[in-house]
């Protein structure tokens, strides 16, 4: 057996045998990536797949429902109100530190692309799991490992974090809105997600420096037209959740904060009033932690030593913890009553004037000018009062008009207050769960709200077999071309995002602003009201169902596909599954819509006018990323791609990389035209965005593209997916590929559809 020291020496990079490696198991730098930083990474499509998962076969939803939740939120509560060795309670009390856990949990949802959220208990891996705005959220999940292991696979950690965050408000007397179960978790590390340009040495926590890395990820003055923060990031500085408590550059600037505060808890779908009712909310409750210096406090667990058994954040300093806690640096409590419900943060936030002071770690806090201010009891010593505490962010509160008039509101009326932290608490921790079909268990509030896209229900009895081969010839007798129709279903469809379980075809939203009045949906406009047409024609006439608009979108693409198949000799039925609605203006709140819109859409060949060809993002990122969000395999993706092409499905009905001369039919000419050596590819453009395909021997133009087409040629694991479709052997399995995809893009919101909850996390 090898021994410690061989391994030792494969870590320090002199490998005995030679190389850096051992069987391909311990590597060191560099890596492909270190290679070739710009490639595509087409292997983020397969992350987190069913073979990183242990419980790939478990009926989450079935398992959830054979917990007692009662029982669960009673032991939970228990947990609560005690206190252990290892890691005290503040005030006897892991209430506020429960909440802190599932805020950063779901505080990391962004609405640019869906990611982040608590959906799948990402705090428990890099690199969340390390930033630095979460420190000590690895304690809190250590805390609740015995809840955890009591209850078993039957309860994710997803679920539990948020339930343990309800419970723990509900403990300090708070009364919650609700609780949806059906989160489930994922396995591995999230090495796919964006979270920003900045390159940050995560060794120490010293290094995590405001005033170098925000510069990063905005631009622009603060105060002027065109201060942004990039797309789609919602943090204001990296490894924070939200802002920087001290000020945009940790320069106790209450006015700058504001405008932070507004900025990124927007990106984080929260309007003003929920703003001020999450930040007055949640800063009712417990205290910050800054009584050592960040120097001194260790690594993050991703990477601490092996003894700490995946804690980190070691903190040398007297016990390590308790009255020694560092956590972000600033030290104090918000309120006299730390575990209570009730209006004492807004009454001293605006009671008193506050002054800046420095934490004994060094970070900027503010202070009550009155010496007579009440005073806040120490969270471990008995008969020691501090004084109270705010952060620059909270100041910010009283000194931007817009939200001092929210809190003066809030003072005024403490259950309107009350109410308004109830609603955007439960938004918060379901935001990005999807439809409210989705949420599991007794607690799910009754109430449709904006945010979970609601959909009517459906009435009546869903169209028969029958039914739908009448509709088949009244779509093909509409005069409706393959193109348009494939078009129109596609975009239907392809708003759909798996982060966040938005979009999609079910409510025809096609048909409703803003979606209608995209750019890329132009084509539809005239398809929608020819379907509605067809529509009007077959729910007036004497069948015993009516077909919704979305249902009619939906078949009409899979009439396209069909005909476009047997065009090319495949006789096939495409799969088609009624009992989609059709929502309504009302039920389409348009302003969160609109981030749905694509800037890049690489199946429907657009790209935003305008987009900038100095992006960090190429186009051809951004279609991978197009994919991510569909849940899309690559090979789903090649074939879903080439598919489109020849159908003629470009946004602007344009020959950019159709590559065939029989449009509307069913071929591999995109793979075959695509992996010929009897054409070379010209740039058109100094940038790289359009080419020409030539022939090599005459130098005649034959196709065009643009890189999100030749992108499948010229990927080297794009293009081995390509060159099966193309082989002599191939369009039978293009064919069924192509339809397989096709019905998955179609029903990938469906989860009014039997199985369909328990398919996908």
């Amino acid at each position: 057996m090898t021994d410690y020291t061989t391994y030792q020496g494969v870590l320090e990079g002199t490998c005995p045998a030679g190389g850096d490696t051992i069987g391909g198991v311990f590597t060191s730098k560099p890596t492909l990536s270190d290679w070739y930083p710009d490639r595509l990474r087409v292997e983020q499509l397969h992350r987190d797949g069913a073979a990183a998962n242990p419980l790939a076969d478990l009926d989450y939803p079935a398992a959830f429902a054979t917990i007692d939740l009662a029982e669960l939120k009673a032991d939970i509560k228990r947990f609560l109100t005690t206190s252990v060795s290892w890691w005290p309670s503040d005030y006897g009390s892991y209430a506020p530190q429960m909440v802190r856990m599932a805020w950063h949990a779901a505080g990391t949802y962004r609405i640019a692309d869906g990611r982040g959220g608590a959906g799948q208990a990402m705090q428990r891996f890099a690199p969340i799991s390390s930033w630095w705005d979460n420190g000590n959220t690895d304690k809190s999940r250590r805390l609740l490992w015995p809840i955890k292991q009591k209850h078993g696979n039957a309860l994710s950690w997803a679920d539990l974090m948020i339930l343990t965050g309800n419970c723990a408000l509900e403990v300090m007397g708070f009364p919650t809105y609700g609780f949806g179960g059906g989160r489930r978790d994922a396995w591995e590390a999230d090495d796919a997600t964006y979270w920003g340009p900045e390159h940050i040495d995560m060794t120490h926590p010293d290094s995590y420096d405001g005033m170098v890395t925000r510069e990063q990820r905005w631009t622009g003055e603060p105060g002027s037209a065109d201060y942004e923060l990039e797309q789609p990031l919602a943090a204001s500085h990296q490894a924070l959740i939200y802002v920087n408590p001290e000020g945009p550059n940790a320069d106790g600037d209450p006015a700058g904060s504001a405008v932070d505060i507004r900025i990124t808890f927007g990106r984080m779908a929260m309007n003003d009033e929920e703003t001020v009712a999450l930040i007055a909310g949640g800063h009712a409750f417990g205290k910050s932690h800054g009584q050592v210096a960040a120097a001194r406090i260790g690594a993050p667990p991703e990477i601490a030593p092996m003894e700490q058994m995946g804690l980190g954040w070691h903190n040398p300093e007297g016990t390590g913890n308790a009255q020694h806690t560092m956590t972000n640096g600033i030290e104090g409590s918000w309120t006299p009553n730390p575990t209570q419900w009730d209006n004492s943060y807004l009454e001293n936030l605006f009671g008193h004037e506050w002054e800046q002071t420095r934490s004994p770690a060094g970070a900027l806090q503010w202070t009550p000018v009155d010496p007579t201010a009440p005073r806040t009891p120490d969270a471990h010593l008995a008969g020691v009062e501090h004084p109270l505490m705010m952060m620059t962010s909270d100041i910010a509160l009283k000194v931007d008009p817009v939200y001092r008039a929210i809190c003066e509101g809030f003072l005024a009326d403490f259950d309107a207050f009350t109410l308004a932290f109830s609603k955007a608490w439960y938004k918060l921790t379901h935001r990005d769960m999807g439809p409210k079909s989705r949420y599991l268990g007794p607690e799910v509030a009754a109430e449709d709200l904006p945010w979970q896209d609601p959909l009517p229900a459906a009435e009546g009895t869903v169209v028969s077999d029958a039914e739908i081969g009448a509709l088949k010839q009244a779509v093909l007798a509409s005069g409706l071309a393959v193109s348009d129709l494939a078009f129109t279903a596609f975009s239907s469809a392809s708003t759909y995002r798996d982060t966040d379980k938005r979009g999609g075809a079910n409510g025809a939203r096609v048909a409703l602003a803003p979606q209608k009045d995209w750019a890329v949906n132009a084509r539809t406009v005239a398809v929608v009201a020819a379907l509605r047409q067809v529509q009007e024609r077959f729910n007036g006439g004497s069948a015993s169902a009516e077909v919704s608009l979305a249902d009619l979108i939906v078949l009409g693409g899979c009439v396209a596909v069909e005909q476009a198949a047997r065009a090319a000799g495949q006789e096939l039925e495409v799969p088609f599954t009624p009992g989609r609605v059709d929502a309504t203006a009302e039920q389409t709140d348009v302003p969160t819509f609109e981030w749905l819109r694509p800037v890049v859409d690489g199946f429907r060949n657009f790209v935003q006018q305008g987009y900038p060809l100095t992006s960090r993002v190429a186009p051809e990122q951004a279609f991978l990323d197009e994919a991510a969000l569909l849940k899309l395999t690559a090979p789903e993706w090649v074939a879903l791609t080439g598919g489109l092409r020849v159908l003629g499905c470009n946004h602007d009905s344009s020959g950019s990389g159709v590559f065939t001369d029989r449009v509307g039919v069913l071929s591999t000419d995109f793979f075959t035209t695509l992996t010929s050596m009897d054409y070379e590819w010209h740039k058109q453009d100094e940038a790289g965005t359009s080419f020409t395909l030539d022939d090599r021997d005459t130098g005649t133009t034959a196709y065009r593209a643009s890189r999100n087409d030749l992108l499948f040629g010229s990927n080297s694991q794009l293009r081995a997916i390509a060159e099966v479709y193309a082989g002599s052997d191939g369009h039978p399995r293009f064919v069924r590929d192509f339809v397989a995809v096709w019905d998955k893009v179609m029903m990938a919101d469906r989860y009014d559809v039997a199985g369909r909850q328990a398919d996908r996390g």
